[in-house]
């Protein structure tokens, strides 16, 4: 039998990112780093925003100091990610269950429905929160965020914790991706991976769709085959 075919018949497990997967946080991000950025007096904007999509807070705020980051003590860095994320969460608050992305909601109802596992990989330390004020943090077997790994994406890290907690193997789970660091990351803790997003971003996952509207299970297995 094809490998595909039989990697198809293997899956348990789904792992879904959260960040413009599940629900699209990203302007809240943005605004929470634009405005540290100018307290900072450091240029950023919208494109800068798009190279932090689905990397770690630290990682984020490296990649927004660029060589400036070495003048700064580690306590420095831990406040400037204390106050951007203040700031984010200040933005979030008004977030309910209409935030969630078209197609989402009705997929991880028709993923319990068929009794898969499910899990959150996140690299957010906010996605509790964010799946409480959602109203789904029910549909999830266990979570995996910022606080979990210390070695976030492109590491495989907090996926293979995600799979641990699920009690299966890498193999048996697809991971539902938007960013091109959760699909190396997923790619190289052997799990498969459906990218959300245009190929150019998220090409090297096993199958791609635009975003999960009207995406059932059926076509999920069904992408892995091919």
């Amino acid at each position: 039998m094809d490998s595909r075919i039989t990697a198809a018949m293997a899956v348990r497990g789904f792992i879904f990112d959260l960040d413009g997967v599940i629900t699209d946080t990203a302007e809240f991000h943005y605004r929470g780093w634009k405005r540290l950025a100018d307290e900072m007096g450091f240029p950023f904007d919208r494109a800068a925003n798009e190279q932090l999509r689905g990397v770690s807070r630290r990682e984020s705020l490296l990649r927004l100091l660029g060589e400036r980051a070495s003048q700064f003590t580690e306590d420095k860095l831990q406040d400037m990610m204390t106050r951007k994320n203040a700031y984010y969460l200040q933005s979030i608050q008004e977030i309910s269950p209409r935030d969630m992305l078209p197609g989402a909601r009705e997929l991880l109802q028709e993923l319990r429905a068929a009794h898969f596992k499910i899990a959150l990989g996140s690299a957010s330390k906010n996605a509790r929160h964010v799946l409480r004020s959602l109203e789904i943090e029910k549909l999830f077997d266990a979570v995996a965020d910022g606080y979990s790994v210390e070695r976030h994406k492109p590491a495989p890290d907090l996926f293979l914790f995600a799979a641990k907690a699920l009690q299966l193997a890498p193999g048996e789970c697809v991971v539902v991706e938007d960013a091109a660091a959760g699909i190396e990351a997923a790619k190289a803790g052997g799990f498969y991976a459906v990218g959300l997003g245009p190929p150019e971003r998220v090409g090297g996952a096993d199958a791609v769709f635009p975003n999960l509207e009207n995406v059932h299970v059926a076509n999920v297995l069904n992408a892995l085959k091919q």
